[in-house]
């Protein structure tokens, strides 16, 4: 082969040379080093249009050429189709995603990462969607800045088999037996699903996530993790990352994870989410006056909880399977009937947290902590 020959060779393959013998101009870029998930919430979880399996969270990877860190200011704003995901019209449908929390990505690994956020309007105003906007107002209050507020956050799901849409590990035709062996079971008889909930959990620590553990639930097929104690903000960015992290696990498994309240009529137990909550007042000695102040001020405001305390949650409390029914609110100590628990171990010593078991597995993690510091504090 001459000289002239390799260069022509080179060229073409190169991509420098169009069939037509033309010479083309072609960029290269600098190494692609970082994938990054935008991730946001289309605002629709539990909606009944959307069916049982599908979730609200969305995203899509970009490139860059460096590392960018964990600085979420140090990422670009994107945009996506509103109106493929029902949040625009067509004929005005770019909507604008902004970064707000970056964790590591820990199933691409290093340097890779993942991005939570926020979703606004062309015009730079925050999406109706965007649950994140109201919280970040009402964090701004001086009480509530004040009052070093921590959250944590139990979110139940059910596994389901991905081709079936059976509950995972249940048989193809009838029922399992029927629950109370399950709860924090272990052998094969009792729990079905935990290596996804296994991975589920090793991904949550690898990507920092405030995850402080997870159990076997009381319908077999249902899991549970906690995230917290964290601060507002913190509680739904790392829910709905850890969230998102559980549906793409449950991909490489086959299994579809639903927060649906009542995946199974009849006579088993419905999926929640219970949030407990404390303000610094109520972790001191003598706290019990703060938290019977906060539990006074969540009876009266029960009718503005329920309603976007999650979709469906009807079928869920219904006073019965660890409920108190949707229109009743009461309090008690260890009382896994009622509507706001305070723990044994909190009466006892005086001081700590309260449980709020109305949420509802599909509930927005943003909203609870809006509600929550909204009534207790301002």
């Amino acid at each position: 082969m001459t000289m002239k020959s390799a260069q022509r060779l080179a060229q073409k393959s190169a991509g420098l040379t169009s069939r037509a013998g033309r010479k083309l101009s072609v960029r290269v870029n600098a190494k692609l080093v970082q994938k990054a998930e935008y991730i946001w919430q289309d605002g629709q979880e539990g909606a009944i249009h959307k069916g049982f399996t599908f979730n609200e969270l969305r995203s899509k990877t970009k490139t860059f050429e460096a590392d960018m860190g964990l600085d979420p200011t140090n990422y670009p704003d994107w945009s996506y189709d509103g109106s493929s995901t029902a949040q625009a019209k067509g004929n005005n449908s770019d909507l604008i995603i902004r970064p707000v929390r970056v964790a590591p990505d820990p199933i691409r690994g290093a340097p890779h990462v993942l991005i939570m956020c926020e979703v606004y309007s062309p015009d730079g105003v925050p999406h109706p969607t965007n649950t994140r906007a109201g919280l970040r107002e009402v964090c701004e209050h001086p009480v509530v800045k004040a009052s070093d507020s921590w959250f944590g956050f139990e979110q139940e799901y059910t596994m389901l088999d991905g081709k079936t849409q059976r509950v995972f590990g249940w048989p193809s035709s009838g029922f399992p037996t029927p629950q109370g062996p399950f709860y924090c079971g272990v052998g094969s008889e009792s729990v079905y699903g935990r290596p996804l909930a296994e991975a589920h959990m090793e991904a949550c620590m690898q990507a920092g996530l405030n995850i402080s553990g997870i159990n076997s639930e009381v319908l077999p097929g249902q899991w549970e993790f906690q995230i917290g104690p964290v601060g507002a903000l913190d509680l739904g960015d790392e829910v709905h990352l850890a969230r998102w992290l559980l549906h793409r696990l449950g991909e490489d498994y086959g299994i579809v994870s639903t927060f649906h309240p009542k995946p199974v009529k009849g006579d088993w137990n419905g999926t929640g989410a219970h949030t407990n909550y404390s303000s610094k007042e109520m972790r001191v000695p003598g706290g019990m006056v703060a938290i019977d102040a906060a539990v006074e001020k969540l009876s009266k405001t029960h009718a503005e909880h329920i309603s976007q305390y999650g979709l469906q949650n009807d079928q869920r409390l219904t006073g019965a399977h660890e409920t108190c029914d949707i229109n009743t609110f009461k309090h008690g100590v260890a009382d896994r009937g009622s509507s706001i628990r305070i723990p044994l171990p909190v009466m006892l010593k005086g001081y700590g947290y309260l449980e709020d078991r109305r949420p509802s597995a599909n509930v927005d993690p943003y909203t609870v902590a809006r509600l929550l510091l909204k009534t207790i504090l301002t």
